[in-house]
């Protein structure tokens, strides 16, 4: 059985899993946008929540919407901290080129994550210990799978 953890809620509606075993709740829109090709605008959910403390829920995508029409999130993942008490919006983008797209009430744009984290404490130091990766940033790994008989 899955672990649970209780969301106050205050909304029109509750977000839900559509599947069982699902990790994102799904979030519907509280009012209608147009978004023309290239465009972004920020879209209510009419819901918001009151996660117990070492929780943070997370706005992500949905896959259905970025795959058939080109429609994300700008600030993905959007964080929603324990003390917010807000409405969740979602700031959708349409990175379609040549095609608009039409939210209409009621329309599952993005998904609600709820997700333990902790709460890291910092410690300032001279130097930090080494590790195999050392300094290597972006792209350092390379982005072709090896050959036959190379090493990665």
């Amino acid at each position: 059985m899955a672990h649970s953890v209780e969301v106050l809620i205050s909304s029109g509606y509750e977000p839900g899993y559509s599947h069982p075993g699902d990790a994102g709740a799904d979030l519907r829109a509280a009012e209608s946008a147009e978004l023309a090709p290239g465009q972004r605008v920020t879209v209510g959910t009419g819901v918001a929540i009151a996660l117990p403390d070492g929780y943070a829920a997370f706005v992500v995508p949905r896959s259905g919407l970025a795959a058939k029409h080109g429609i994300t999130i700008v600030n993905s993942p959007g964080t929603v901290d324990a003390g917010y008490r807000g409405e969740i919006r979602v700031t959708l983008l349409n990175t379609d080129a040549s095609m608009p797209y039409s939210v209409a009430v009621g329309d599952r744009i993005a998904q609600l994550i709820v997700m333990p984290v902790t709460r890291a404490r910092f410690i300032p130091v001279d130097t930090l210990p080494g590790s195999q990766r050392g300094e290597s940033g972006f792209g350092s790994t390379g982005y072709n799978a090896p050959k036959s008989g190379e090493l990665s």
